[in-house]
Formats: structure tokens, C-alpha cells, sequence
């Protein structure tokens, strides 16, 4: 048996970074764009866990190639340009991703007091977590998955809270708040949809550490069905349970829905505190996404997809300067948008991220479907694919246009620094590079 100090993640470690990674600001901030869509926000949620846990039975399957990463483990379907497109995908989707969660820690915390995170510093508290926790993951993905697991506990303790209030108002007979009055059709679902996507996406971290896994075609499928299906449950039922328990108007306009719903039952401490877990969790996943778009452009670069000074490590092959490229394009990311209003950039970079992350999803389940001949198997595989076209539908022309644009720059970036390197690296030789020294 390999030992811990192998610099490696077990079970619960991997199991943490998917859990971890999920739940992060999206569930506590999505029911302030949800609110105004009614009822069809509901059928959103059900229908992308559905689509989700399907997505992740593909994932899961497709690991079983070898814990290399999601670009080798495609690469094997497909071929080296499908695979990085994939993965540009994923990394572009990540660290758009990283400044939507970081926005998340800001709202959450202008909760307790304008001091925290109030209008003016809702920018420089996004930035300073991100600048903190590339600093953590820079020590290395131990340390990293550690404080997924540390944070883990504490951001389930506001979805708990929020269910129980929702099942306490059902047996004292008050009724519970009407949704918003709006129309059910095809095209509020698909938004719905695509937006409640975005708070599932994270499910497919546990494929993105190159070598950096323990028994990686075991523990990866376990730790990422396991998790997903964990969270589906949990997200279901406190979704539901915010949206009837504050009237829509209410959420709507709350920096923190969850928090204003416990402050009627439990006053303004309880809340506060609800509050400093939210961000907790929004920090915790912050975590997670730092330390996989690290390992995503350290897999591109070491295959030369992108320049070579993005393999540098350092440790245990802790890809530092892949994991400052990250955080410097969330950062300009953040300030180029700064015109919009909070609620507005929060809800275009969720739809970008959520349309970068289209491809990866969309190949990871076709590869999957190719290793896999079993009927019920491709069934599932199916139902993954045609919810994959109703995401890519829901998140709108605008994200979809940006994410064609970065996918075409990433291809252009491919074919420079392919033209001015020496060759290719094999996946043989990068698996090499990426194994742990010793």
C-alpha cells in the first residue's frame, strides 16, 4: 500500500475536492437570478441533476482509462486536438469560474457588514482570495485537499439549516410563499437549466490532476459518483426550500437569501454567522478551482500546447506558474468587467464559465460512450449528450459566442507555440514528467 507521504490524494481527499468544489457560492447567490423565474426554476434544478449525475456517470467511466488527466484520458478516444480543446475549455472555464466564487465570498460577506464586503470592496475581497489561496495551493495539492475537506463540514451547515426551516414551517401550518408568477415554457427552463448547471459544475474536478490521484482508475469514479450524488440531493433540497420559504421579491433583491431566511427564525447572530459560512464554502470551493486550473494548464503545457514555462513546479510537481497564469486571468477577468453592476457580472461570467464548459462534457461523454458498448451504459451516455445540447441552448448566444472566440484564440495559441517548439510532448512523456519525484 502506497504510503501518505507519497504527496498523493486518497478516497476522501479526491472525494473533497468534488464535493468541495461543487458547493461553493452558487447555491447560497443563484436563487437571486432564479427568484424572478418562478416555477421554472424548479424544473431547472431537477432536470440538471438529472442531466449531472449522468454527466458524472461519464466522467467516472472515462477515468477508468488511467489518472493521467482528462486531456490523456481523451486523447486516447479522440486524438491531441480533441483532447485540448477539451481542455482549454475546462481551463478557460475554471478560471472564469474562480471570479464568479470569489464575487460570491464579497456578497456573502457584505451580509454582516459594509465594512466586509459593502459595493466599493466587493472587487478587492474578490482579488485578495484569489491572490490567498493560489498562495495556498502553491505549498501543494495535499494541502489544498486538506482544506477542501476542513471547509467541507461548515458549508453544509447552512443547506441543512435552510431544510430544516423548510420542513418546521410545513408542520406549523403556515403556508409556504408563491412563486413568482411567471409562464412555464421551453426557453425560462433552459435558462433555468444552464444557470442551476453552473452551481453542479466542480463534479469534474477529480479528473483534472495529472498523476496526482492514488490509484486513480479506482478512487477517481468512486470519489466523483459518490460526491456528485451527495450534492445533487443536498442542492435539490435546499433550492426548493429557499424559494418557498422568502417571496420572490425578497430574494431577488438579497446579497444573501439564505441568511435572510434564518434571520426571522434565529435573529441577526445566527444569520451573521450563517453568513460567514457561506463565504467559507464559496472559499473552500475557490480552493478547489485554483488547484484544477493549475493542473489544467500544466497538462496543456506539457504537452506544448501552451508555452513551456507554464510546466514549472516546484514540491511534489505543484504547477506554481500555471496556477499564477490562472489567477492573473481571473483577476483581469474581474477588472475588465467592474462597469457592470454586481448581479449582472455574476450572472454573465456564470454563463461563460458554464458555456467553456460545454466541450468538456460534451467529449468526455462521447469518449465514454466510445469505451463503452454496454446498452444500459450507453443509455445513460445518451441522456448526458442531449442534456449537454440543452445547456449549451440555455446559457445563450452571448456566452456561447465568447466561448467560441476563446476556443478559437486557445487553437491559435496551439499552433504558435507548437511552431515554435522543438515537437509535441508524447503522453507517455508527460505522464512521465507529472509522476511524482522519487
Amino acid at each position: 500500500m502506497t504510503a501518505p507521504t507519497d504527496g498523493k490524494m486518497g478516497f476522501w481527499m479526491t472525494w473533497g475536492l468534488v464535493v468541495g468544489t461543487i458547493i461553493g457560492a452558487a447555491i447560497f447567490t443563484l436563487p437571486i437570478a432564479l427568484a424572478p423565474l418562478g416555477l421554472n426554476a424548479v424544473i431547472g434544478w431537477f432536470v440538471s441533476g438529472i442531466g449531472v449525475l449522468c454527466l458524472g456517470y461519464a466522467l467516472a467511466r472515462l477515468s477508468r482509462l488511467g489518472g493521467e488527466g482528462i486531456q490523456a484520458n481523451i486523447e486516447q478516444e479522440f486524438g491531441p486536438t480533441i483532447a485540448f480543446i477539451t481542455t482549454w475549455g475546462f481551463w478557460v472555464s475554471y478560471w472564469s469560474a474562480q471570479a464568479s466564487v470569489a464575487i460570491g465570498i464579497a456578497l456573502a460577506l457584505s451580509f454582516i457588514g459594509p465594512q466586509f464586503g459593502g459595493p466599493g470592496l466587493v472587487l478587492p475581497v474578490a482579488i485578495g482570495c484569489v491572490v490567498l489561496l493560489t498562495a495556498v495551493n502553491a505549498i501543494g495539492v495535499r494541502a489544498s485537499g486538506s482544506l477542501s475537506l476542513m471547509t467541507i463540514a461548515i458549508k453544509v451547515l447552512p443547506l441543512f439549516a435552510i431544510i430544516w426551516l423548510f420542513a418546521e414551517r410545513g408542520t406549523s401550518g403556515v403556508a409556504y410563499e408563491p412563486f413568482a408568477p411567471v409562464p412555464t415554457n421551453i426557453s425560462t427552463i433552459a435558462t433555468a437549466t444552464a444557470l442551476t448547471f453552473f452551481a453542479f459544475t466542480g463534479f469534474e474536478a477529480a479528473t483534472a490532476p495529472v498523476g496526482k490521484v492514488r490509484d486513480a482508475a479506482r478512487t477517481i469514479p468512486k470519489a466523483l459518483l459518490g460526491g456528485t450524488a451527495f450534492v445533487v440531493l443536498l442542492y435539490l433540497a435546499a433550492a426548493i426550500s429557499i424559494q418557498m420559504l422568502l417571496p420572490a421579491d425578497v430574494v431577488a433583491a438579497s446579497p444573501a437569501p439564505f441568511a435572510d431566511a434564518m434571520v426571522g427564525r434565529w435573529g441577526h447572530g445566527v444569520a451573521s454567522l450563517a453568513a460567514v459560512a457561506i463565504a467559507i464554502s464559496a472559499f473552500g470551493c475557490l480552493n478547489g478551482l485554483i488547484l484544477s486550473t493549475g493542473e489544467l494548464g500544466y497538462s496543456m503545457a506539457l504537452r506544448k500546447d501552451l508555452p513551456a514555462f507554464m510546466a514549472r513546479t516546484r514540491g511534489a510537481n505543484t504547477p506554481i506558474v500555471s496556477q499564477l497564469v490562472g489567477a492573473g486571468l481571473t483577476i483581469l477577468l474581474l477588472l475588465a468587467n467592474s462597469s457592470r453592476a454586481t448581479v449582472s457580472l455574476y450572472t454573465f461570467i456564470i454563463l461563460l464559465s458554464t458555456a467553456a464548459l460545454i466541450p468538456v462534457y460534451a467529449f468526455g461523454a462521447l469518449a465514454a460512450w466510445k469505451s463503452s458498448p454496454g446498452t444500459l451504459a450507453r443509455s445513460v451516455l445518451a441522456i448526458a449528450l442531449i442534456f449537454v445540447a440543452f445547456a449549451a441552448y440555455g446559457t445563450g448566444v452571448e456566452a456561447d459566442l465568447w466561448c467560441l472566440v476563446l476556443l478559437a484564440i486557445g487553437l491559435a495559441i496551439r499552433a504558435i507555440v507548437r511552431r515554435f517548439s522543438s515537437g509535441a510532448t508524447s503522453p507517455a512523456l508527460a505522464a512521465a514528467q507529472a509522476a511524482p519525484p522519487g
